[in-house]
């Protein structure tokens, strides 16, 4: 059972909102008004969960970073107080190093922060411009409208974390039907359990093959470790497991929701199309982070001493959720934070976290969404919705928010 999705931010009672909150119907890119209305009175306010608990909701940047980086807040799934985002999480274990602390966090972690460098990512980039040229080419080449989600937005990081891993890029439609039952809060525990077998099942597999044959890929390096015994096979396929769903289902929903956004600002999509700087791409690129966040059910944390933060003692066993989307439209750090800017230096965001569990592979990411990004406009410069904006359907049902099919045509 998923959270509750409440109404109002206050009942009559006086009793801590249930979060999370209806997104407005008028602009599905902006955070909830009653996120709006709690950060307007203060950076900390008690929210109530699907299972009755109150954690703290921090709302403004610089408390959100202080507890991001804090060394007496866990990550641990674990831990006393820690909020669960559904009854569906129970059970399922941890998804790798990013529900551990330190220092097996900080082990694991630099087992795999190789191939993520700059420098190798950078490398990556000619293949994949490849990629976006050629699933464009078969846009324009076949009948329109056409879903840009299955057509463009899946495929491209698919493929390049399926290069990446040495996973075959036939067996995509497995992992990714598997993933949307994973991420979407209303499967039952039943339902996410079983994906969750399935697909690490098929990493367990391929794992093991690596044993005995290992190839040039990131899934060989990992399997290295079992046969050194750093590793576990179970952790070595949790790890691969993470990598497989962080690296694809992220970067997916971000590529349509920021076409999405950038149809609805027709100035700075003219902008972005017409530009062969750079610089102003990947400028896009960091103020589309900054104002469009997929994790909107925020990042949770549990307390393991007592801190303090605002003025505010927060308890061992307390929980903590950082709604980075209400964070990255903070006013005291964005100037006129509500409006979407491509040529504002958005870089301090908090779209990939902070801290010791910051985005392993946002290198990554930051280069798939400037190929997109300074690619698909230019190339498709008439391309627009196909369907009204309110005719969308939007991922309220997922813990990735995104857009399930985004028809468009040119």
């Amino acid at each position: 059972m998923a959270e509750t999705v409440a109404g109002p931010a206050h009942d009559v009672a006086g009793t801590a909102p249930e979060f999370p909150m209806p997104r407005a119907s008028r602009c599905p890119f902006d955070p909830p008004p009653g996120l709006k209305e709690l950060q307007e009175q203060g950076p900390l306010a008690k929210v109530r969960l699907w299972d009755g608990s109150e954690p703290w909701l921090v709302t403004r940047y610089a408390e959100q970073r202080a507890v991001l980086g804090h060394p007496r807040v866990s990550a641990d799934t674990e831990q006393p107080g820690y909020p669960t985002k559904a009854s569906a999480e129970a059970g399922e274990g941890k998804l790798s190093f990013i529900m551990m602390d330190d220092p097996e966090h900080a082990r694991l972690r630099r087992m795999v922060t190789a191939p993520f460098a700059i420098r190798k990512v950078e490398a990556l980039r000619p293949a994949v411009q490849r990629i976006v040229d050629g699933l464009i080419d078969d846009m324009l080449a076949g009948p329109g409208p056409v879903d840009l989600v299955e057509a463009f937005a899946l495929p491209i990081p698919s493929l390049v974390i399926c290069e990446l891993l040495g996973v075959p890029y036939a067996d995509h439609a497995m992992f990714q039907d598997n993933t949307r039952t994973m991420v979407r809060t209303t499967a039952t525990p039943e339902e996410r359990g079983a994906a969750t077998r399935e697909i690490a099942g098929y990493l367990a597999g391929q794992i093991a093959r690596r044993l005995t044959d290992p190839q040039d890929d990131l899934l060989s390096g990992i399997a290295g470790r079992v046969a050194a015994g750093e590793l576990t096979h179970g952790q070595a396929t949790e790890m691969a497991l993470l990598l497989l769903i962080a690296g694809h289902e992220t970067t997916a929903n971000m590529i349509t929701l920021g076409t999405a956004a950038l149809l609805e600002h027709p100035d700075q999509l003219a902008l972005l199309r017409d530009t062969d700087d750079p610089k102003l791409v990947a400028s896009a690129v960091e103020e589309l982070l900054r104002y469009l966040h997929i994790t909107h059910l925020g990042r949770r944390r549990a307390v393991t001493e007592d801190i303090e933060l605002a003025g505010q003692v927060i308890r061992a066993g307390e929980g903590v959720i950082m709604v980075n989307e209400i964070g990255n439209r903070d006013p005291e750090v964005f100037e006129d934070p509500d409006r979407l800017d491509i040529t504002r230096d958005a870089r301090r965001h908090v779209a990939f976290g902070f801290g010791v569990h910051q985005c392993l592979g946002q290198p990554l990411a930051r280069m798939e969404l400037q190929v997109v990004y300074g690619t698909l406009y230019r190339r498709i410069p008439t391309l627009r919705l196909a369907c009204a904006l309110e005719d969308v359907r939007f991922k309220h049902d997922a813990f990735i928010y995104g857009i399930h099919e985004l028809p468009v045509a040119w």
